[in-house]
């Protein structure tokens, strides 16, 4: 098959989450754990970082990876989902697995795939981890795909594991309740591997604590212990809760050698280290335009503090979501005077616009649905004057379709 036609097969054959939703979440490791056997465990021969929580720990995987390059190591990155490219979830240095490549697992594994049954996220984790052990990487930064404990990723034993933080998304699957949440994330907790969390939040402390004791091992809450910051490209007063874990999370990290100054460049430097995209990323200017993939009520509520901080004169909200989102909790944080252009983002999980503005006007939102983002944003331009404030998201799907 081409590459293409592979992405294909890979995309529409196999349960894939970013796609399906909730239809494609596996309840048990046992196809990973039967994968990683059929390609000799390559996640047991490379060095690990583990990163798992509701909001940011895409970026904090990134800064990991961008401080460690400076360091000098060959650094293996597998996040998800990805936006342009489904390379974006394979990389080493900052650059992507080959089309070659991909071609070639799947097609020597195609067999193996359709006799398992495994899920789409289940093989690219597979494809990530025989990259990672076949390029000799000196360590890898994983990033969880979702919740922790059942994740196809949770079959390595890393050095250090890392929780940003627990906020209420995907509950059909995690659960109810950020306690709930948090022992789905905690499930990446491993016997004397040191943890350490981005944000100590009451609610979860107890379960964090109660599981480090059971894994014998440390616990580190990075707000409480890390003082000294670093300014990063990554743009956002948010983001120093993420810096504050990543700089705590290497302060556990044995046997790599970095110095204040790779932390430095390493943090200012992730989006041309990593091709990191989607956060806080300036699109224009006159009038600004800005986008990210903030997509439950804590990320968003973090972006509309970020908003509120900047100077403009009207903010115009392009806004689209899935369909299996808690629109509740969200629309009901979102301003009332900005102007709202509500889109469809173009997967099968995408929310109707027309039904969104329906629900978005219960809560005083005001503005026009469209049949699409393209047309969504550009009628926000149009609309829009030099000092306003034109803001591009809800759901990292509307992100992948403008970047």
């Amino acid at each position: 098959m081409k590459y293409q036609e592979t992405l294909d097969w890979m995309f529409s054959q196999l349960p894939m989450y970013q796609q399906k939703g909730s239809s494609a979440f596996k309840d048990k490791l046992d196809n990973s754990i039967n994968f990683a056997l059929h390609l000799a465990n390559p996640e047991r021969k490379f060095k690990s970082i583990h990163v798992a929580g509701t909001n940011g720990k895409g970026s904090s995987s990134h800064m990991l990876a961008s401080i460690l390059q400076e360091a000098g190591y060959k650094v293996g990155l597998y996040t998800s989902p990805h936006l342009k490219d489904f390379r974006e979830r394979i990389k080493i240095n900052g650059k992507k697995i080959s089309k070659k490549q991909v071609k070639k697992f799947i097609a020597k594994h195609k067999t193996f795939f359709e006799v398992q049954r495994l899920s789409f996220f289940e093989m690219t984790v597979g494809m990530a981890f025989d990259y990672f052990a076949a390029q000799k990487v000196d360590i890898a930064i994983i990033e969880v795909g979702l919740g922790g404990r059942l994740d196809s990723t949770n079959i390595i034993t890393p050095q250090v594991s890392l929780i940003t933080n627990i906020g209420l998304d995907h509950t059909q699957l995690l659960g109810d309740t950020l306690e709930k949440i948090a022992l789905e994330k905690a499930g990446i907790i491993k016997k004397g591997v040191p943890v350490v969390i981005s944000e100590t939040q009451l609610e979860t402390k107890g379960i964090f604590n109660m599981l480090a004791s059971q894994k014998k091992t440390s616990i580190v809450y990075a707000d409480k212990e890390i003082t000294e910051l670093y300014p990063s490209d990554l743009l956002g007063k948010y983001q120093k809760k993420n810096i504050k874990g990543v700089l705590a999370c290497l302060g556990e990290l044995k046997g790599f050698n970095f110095t204040k100054k790779d932390i430095s460049k390493g943090l200012l430097r992730v989006v041309k280290n990593t091709g990191l995209l989607g956060r806080w990323q300036v699109l224009g200017k006159k009038p600004t335009i800005i986008c990210d993939t903030a997509h439950n009520k804590e990320g968003l509520t973090l972006v509309l503090e970020q908003i509120k901080l900047q100077k403009f004169d009207k903010l115009h909200m392009v806004l689209g979501f899935v369909n299996d989102k808690e629109l509740n909790t969200v629309l009901t944080i979102l301003p009332k005077k900005a102007k709202y252009y509500f889109v469809s983002p173009d997967v099968p999980r995408g929310l109707d616009a027309e039904k969104l503005l329906i629900l978005a006007k219960e809560y005083g939102l005001k503005g026009n649905a469209f049949e699409n983002v393209s047309e969504g944003l550009q009628s926000a331009i149009r609309n829009a004057k030099k000092d306003d404030f034109v803001y591009v998201g809800g759901s990292t799907f509307v992100v992948a379709e403008i970047v």
